[in-house]
């Protein structure tokens, strides 16, 4: 940063820092102590997609990436109404370990492709014994976790939401302004 972007008061952007998602599992263990929610082995990876052969390859590397082994769970791929791209993983409920893992190789592989500015969130999906929702989002371009409880219809539940903000606070980086965030309806898994 220069002189003149001190000056006009520019600012960089927050470099994201992938290996936060890796706090993800010992957030889970946390969540599962503290209240009803678990893991329900479903995580996904929100995207612009991109036009060009370039994306497509990369695309298609990751998922043939994560269809490997004998034990794979294909890798699910859809569009919502925004346009916006959804991988989809899906693992055994206890292995956050591995969905994080997952997850994070594609973001790394989209990162590393020169598409990371394409990527929007990455969510790892939690539900409580009464079939609520919970989302653990991690905001790619703010390098910052919030939990996102959609309801019926299109409402969500902000009181949960701040009392999950409250028991994840020393596992992840939680995103301090609430303004931020954003619900995601229709996200896959939630």
């Amino acid at each position: 940063m220069g002189f003149l972007d001190t000056l006009l008061g520019r600012t960089k952007p927050v470099p994201p820092n992938l290996d936060q998602l890796f706090g993800l599992p010992s957030a889970a263990v946390t969540l599962k102590v503290a209240t009803d929610f678990r893991p329900t082995g479903t995580g996904s990876v929100c995207f612009r997609a991109a036009e060009g052969r370039a994306f497509s390859e990369i695309e298609k590397d990751v998922q043939d990436l994560l269809n490997m082994g004998k034990d794979a769970t294909p890798v699910q791929v859809s569009t919502d109404a925004y346009k916006f791209t959804w991988l989809v993983c899906k693992h055994d409920p206890d292995d956050v370990e591995g969905l994080v893992t997952d997850l994070h190789a594609v973001n790394s592989s989209l990162q590393d492709g020169g598409f990371g500015p394409q990527l929007l969130c990455t969510i790892l999906a939690c539900k409580d014994d009464k079939g609520q929702s919970l989302g653990l989002v991690y905001l790619y371009k703010r390098g910052t976790f919030y939990p996102f409880a959609p309801t019926r219809g299109e409402q969500r539940d902000n009181a949960l939401e701040l009392r999950i903000r409250g028991v994840l606070a020393d596992d992840l980086k939680i995103e301090p302004d609430l303004g931020r965030w954003m619900p995601i309806w229709g996200a896959p898994g939630l």
